[in-house]
């Protein structure tokens, strides 16, 4: 009946749409617009309807009194009766009991249902008896749907994270539905649920807040690519579409972060001193001459000297608007000053206002005039400031004096046509906040196209006047509109979601903002997700114990005190569920050496496998790690295999084990993909660093080189724990050079045909 009824709906979603779509192409422009909105939204209709229907009914709730309720991803009303719930929303408040009741707390709830189905057939059926006459002190903490929870935790990864909404467990779904206001930070060590709890609770405010949210948009930073293709499809899954998800690389419209940035370097454009010199950057392109400037206008002389540069600065600077705004404060002061020295040697008393006005005219409008006053006050982008300072040693050392060090600056050189790194953007963002618009730039660009316009109106005009054998006493399109109605109605009028507008404006200002490995973010990112979100409603989600970053967080409140003081909510999981007990027993031993004090989290099962270490010979890691390899895909079958390497090592490995696997038996062939910018989890097989790992899970992980691994970053261990804690099952350990002290509990394997267990 469910799928029936979502059937119907599909259908009438779709009747709607193409009827839409099958309009005239007439009216007026609004007429247009309201088209392609309609269309738009039954097409968003219909990919929500669609991306629901695998595990769209996963749960009921028997009530005291005989009452059921059917719990599912999106709320499902009975074609004759509205009011008759076939099914209802998780997010639904009178949906919560099936995540929150327990024996010691049934809330009403006589059995829970927990139904697992594949398509449309249902594959197995949990039911928990909640009654009080069962209940114990311990039942508040038990996990909820045991036999769910455990079955999506052993089945195969695929490439792609699913959500958890037919598990949600009770310290999740409380974060999950806590207020939107204010910033929230979900820490939680590796396993622990982290993304699925943000991910989750973006569905369930976007569900409670829909109005708000609606018009300013979401937006969910994820630490590199892989990530956002690796959690892409969790938001449809649960109905939701209208997300925007990027990286912080990605966060200024119009350029595109290429360039690899050494993390020494990253770090220290990530500083917070940053600030200083990009605002000393910006002021040094404010020039004063040292030596007056001679100019020839209409055979008049006209001096600029440094006071009256320094006194037109010092007003434009007083105005505190940003530096292209404030040029236009800085020529009027000076053409002032300039104009009243030539009516000063003409004669001022004998010249009125309009003589006045005309002498500074003609020298706005002289070429030397307009070129010397643009070189003591450039109009700058953003861009061309970032260049140019990184590029001149003169510039970085003058703009960051007593901020960094020669060596320092020397780091940062680059040569001028380099591309933009990821550490860039949030510089080019911050240079835009200094810089602003050249507005005057701007208005003549759109002085110049509505002008354009008109004139081609006016030509479609005239040739319509022309037309021949026409009634005389019939209307004209002359005499109904004018060249400037006309081009006003052929104004483009194009339809574009929130999420579209969103990506595409710099100064947009969204609704919510999600961080995922929130931890790994400089100061000078935050400052560029601050300004995206005035509000302060924020989700962040990481663990400070996993920070990888030269230049990321050692606390929370780091981070946070510069925007909001104390005022932020911590909440904390406990409970790992991804990595195995045997597992998390060494990833427990890098974490204490990390931070004594540091508790990793516990987990809920035990998978009987071990995990190991290999020292191999240094001449065939190659062939060893083909056949490892193999031996790992038989054992997970169709699950994903990743295989964890030091930077250094990422080209090598990658593209000789994908060469090795191309050659080698069956069992492997074609499995192996050769690392990229982005990684590639479509292939069973993936060889990545531990930073394009970060927030991904697999079935079975090898790292290869911990001593590497740990030597190679600045936060070595913090990697390592990373590395460790990715696998949902298996874990191998392959070195050639001897294994940090942290390692030493695991087993020791002496060939490559145990499969890992003996």
């Amino acid at each position: 009946m469910l799928y029936a009824r979502l059937d119907v709906l599909r259908k009438e979603t779709s009747a709607r749409h193409a009827a839409v779509l099958g309009q005239e192409h007439a009216g007026t422009p609004q007429a247009w617009l309201e088209r392609d909105i309609a269309a738009a939204m039954y097409a968003e209709e219909l990919t929500r309807l669609r991306d629901v229907e695998e595990g769209l009914y996963f749960g009921r709730l028997d009530l005291e009194g005989g009452e059921q309720r059917h719990i599912g991803r999106l709320g499902l009303f009975d074609d004759e009766n509205e009011y008759e719930a076939l099914l209802m929303d998780w997010r639904a408040p009178a949906a919560r009991p099936f995540y929150t009741a327990t024996a010691a707390s049934p809330e009403d709830v006589r059995m829970r249902r927990h139904v697992r189905t594949r398509g449309r057939t249902v594959m197995a059926i949990d039911d928990e008896v909640l009654d009080l006459s069962t209940a114990s002190e311990a039942g508040s903490d038990s996990l909820t749907g045991e036999a769910a929870l455990l079955a999506a935790m052993s089945r195969s990864r695929t490439g792609r994270m699913t959500d958890i909404v037919a598990t949600i467990q009770q310290e999740q779904d409380r974060i999950i539905r806590s207020p939107r206001s204010g910033v929230l930070v979900v820490q939680g060590g590796p396993g622990t649920g982290k993304t699925a709890v943000a991910l989750h609770r973006t569905a369930y405010l976007l569900y409670t807040h829909r109005d708000q949210l609606a018009k300013r948009g979401t937006l969910i930073i994820g630490p590199n690519p892989t990530f956002l293709h690796y959690i892409s499809q969790v938001l449809p899954s649960l109905g939701e579409t209208g997300v925007v998800l990027s990286t912080i690389a990605e966060l200024y419209p119009g350029v595109t972060a290429t360039r690899q940035e050494s993390p020494s370097v990253a770090a220290l454009k990530g500083d917070a001193k940053m600030i200083k010199l990009m605002s000393a950057a910006v002021k040094d392109r404010q020039l004063v001459p040292r030596q007056p400037i001679e100019l020839q206008v209409d055979r008049e002389t006209v001096t600029i000297d440094r006071s009256m540069v320094t006194d037109a600065r010092g007003r434009a600077r007083r105005s505190r608007k940003p530096h292209n705004e404030a040029k236009e404060i800085f020529l009027r002061e000076m053409l002032s000053s300039m104009t009243l020295q030539v009516a000063d040697r003409l004669g001022r008393h004998l010249l009125d206002r309009a003589d006045l006005d005309d002498i500074k005219e003609e020298l706005s409008s002289d070429d030397a005039v307009r070129s010397t006053l643009d070189e003591l006050w450039p109009t700058l982008s953003p861009q061309r400031l970032l260049r140019e300072l990184f590029s001149s040693p003169k510039r970085l050392a003058t703009a960051a004096r007593r901020l960094y060090t020669q060596e320092e600056c020397a780091a940062m050189l680059r040569t001028e046509g380099d591309g933009w790194s990821a550490a860039d953007i949030p510089l080019l963002d911050e240079a835009d906040e200094l810089l602003g618009e050249d507005t005057r730039a701007a208005r003549k660009r759109e002085e110049q196209a509505r002008r354009a316009e008109i004139i081609y109106a006016q030509g479609v005009l005239d040739i319509l006047d022309l037309e021949e054998d026409l009634d005389p006493e019939l209307l004209r399109a002359v005499d109904i509109v004018d060249a400037d109605q006309l081009a006003s109605r052929q104004e483009e009028r194009r339809y574009e979601t929130t999420a579209e507008r969103a990506a595409g404006d710099r100064t947009w200002t969204y609704g919510h903002v999600v961080v995922d490995e929130a931890q790994e973010l400089s100061a000078m990112a935050w400052r560029i997700l601050m300004r995206r979100c005035p509000s302060k409603s924020m989700t962040l989600v990481g663990d400070v114990a996993q920070t990888g970053a030269e230049g990321g967080a050692d606390s929370w409140s780091q981070i946070l005190r510069p925007y909001v003081a104390e005022r932020w909510r911590l909440e904390e999981l406990t409970v790992n569920y991804r990595t195995p007990a045997e597992i998390m027993s060494i990833a427990a031993q890098v974490a204490t050496a990390i931070d004594p004090d540091l508790r990793a989290p516990q987990s809920v099962r035990e998978t009987g496998v071990p995990p190991w270490s290999l020292r191999i010979d240094p001449a065939a890691t190659t062939e060893t790690l083909a056949k490892l390899v193999a031996e790992e895909i038989a054992e997970v079958d169709d699950g994903r295999i990743a295989v964890l390497v030091p930077g250094a090592l990422l080209g090598q490995v990658g593209q000789a084990l994908a060469s090795e696997a191309e050659e080698a038996t069956e069992e492997i062939a074609g499995t192996v993909s050769a690392p990229g910018p982005t990684g590639d989890l479509d292939s069973q097989t993936t060889v990545l660093t531990v930073g394009q790992a970060k927030g991904l899970e697999f079935d079975s992980v090898l790292v290869v080189e911990p001593q590497q691994i740990v030597a190679e970053s600045p936060r070595g261990l913090n990697d390592l724990y990373v590395a460790l804690t990715r696998t949902t099952r298996r874990l191998g350990v392959v070195h050639t050079d001897e294994l940090p002290d942290e390692l030493s509990g695991l087993r020791v394997r002496t060939d490559v045909s145990a499969n890992g267990t003996e």
